[in-house]
């Protein structure tokens, strides 16, 4: 039996975790850095409702020394964790496993290559959230993507059979030799409604149907897209879809830099917008909306500690990023 382990079991990482533990194919391990979730996770199971409903049990632990070597792992962290993240984990992983990751943003595969051998591209359109510990609300269905992170040479035998597995515990998932397509079409989808959701504080539908923010949200993602094309990367799909079948989700689902922004913690913005405006200036393509979302949710981070105090200090100053 294969050993997999979900680096990160917050909200989507607990929604993979949880379905791949029911199935029952392969011992599943899951890695979280808080010891509520953990426990209950270890005393109860972990329970997931809303578009299911069951719980499921699986090893769990907030010291990666526990966890035995792992065929897979299965990065679902925020993108500002994956460095530490990797770093606590690497030692799970030989020269034979293979890392997948299903954050938001791009970058996060370059950051893990630098600790394990062999790295899985990937995106998920799954969504959930935390409703207590050991308990997630799964919000919207969806399918993932994986496919070899290029400069790992990672065999494609490794890309299918993590699909499979996935797909088998209830988790759709589609192997591709390219992913670049699919992981660019969530990042534009994610870089046009999460910072917009995260400064007006509107739910996904409600930000889809008011004119002036579903605009923006169009405007958005044609700056993506103009990105996209002049990299060579062919979309998975129209991320406009995927704003609607957001908007059409049962509840008032929060995109995930709201709940980040309404909890006061860093937003995975310089993954999002950051990473879209980075690439149209290596390859010449104006991204101006981007960059003042960029510079929006930065500047509503740094109101959260004291704007005067940080004024002169060196990381301020350095935190210019795109464009700087």
């Amino acid at each position: 039996m294969i050993r997999i382990c979900i680096i990160g079991c917050g909200a989507v990482g607990s929604l993979f975790a949880a379905h791949l533990a029911r199935a029952g194919e392969a011992e599943v391990w899951a890695y979280d850095v808080s010891q509520d979730h953990i426990q209950t996770i270890r005393q109860h199971g972990l329970r997931l409702s809303g578009a299911v409903e069951f719980t499921a049990r699986l090893s769990a632990t907030t010291e990666p020394g526990e966890v035995p070597r792992c065929d897979y792992g299965i990065v679902a962290t925020k993108a500002i964790h994956t460095r530490q993240a990797i770093a606590q984990t690497a030692g799970i992983f030989d020269d034979q496993s293979a890392v997948c990751s299903v954050q938001n943003g791009v970058g996060n595969e370059e950051i893990i290559a630098e600790q394990v051998r062999f790295i899985i591209r990937g995106t998920t359109f799954p969504a959930g959230h935390i409703i207590a510990p050991g308990h997630v609300g799964f919000d919207i269905r969806g399918d993932t993507w994986i496919g070899p992170f290029e400069p790992s040479g990672t065999p494609m035998e490794k890309v299918e059979e993590l699909a499979r597995f996935l797909t088998r515990a209830g988790m759709n998932t589609i192997a591709l030799a390219d992913a670049r397509g699919a992981q660019w079409t969530k990042l534009i989808f994610n870089a046009s409604t999460n910072p917009v959701g995260a400064l007006t504080q509107l739910d996904h539908g409600a930000a889809t149907h008011f004119a002036p923010t579903g605009q923006l949200f169009n405007d958005l993602i044609a700056e993506g897209e103009a990105v996209a094309r002049k990299m060579g990367i062919k979309l998975e799909g129209d991320p406009r879809d995927l704003v609607q079948k957001g908007a059409a989700a049962v509840g008032k689902h929060k995109a995930s830099m709201l709940q980040d922004v309404l909890s006061k913690r860093q937003t995975e913005v310089d993954f999002m917008n950051g990473a879209i405006v980075a690439w149209g200036e290596k390859v010449a393509v104006e991204t101006p909306l981007n960059k003042a979302l960029w510079q929006l949710i930065k500047g509503l981070e740094h109101s959260w500690r004291d704007p005067e105090e940080d004024l002169a200090s060196p990381e301020s100053r350095n935190q210019r990023g795109p464009g700087k």
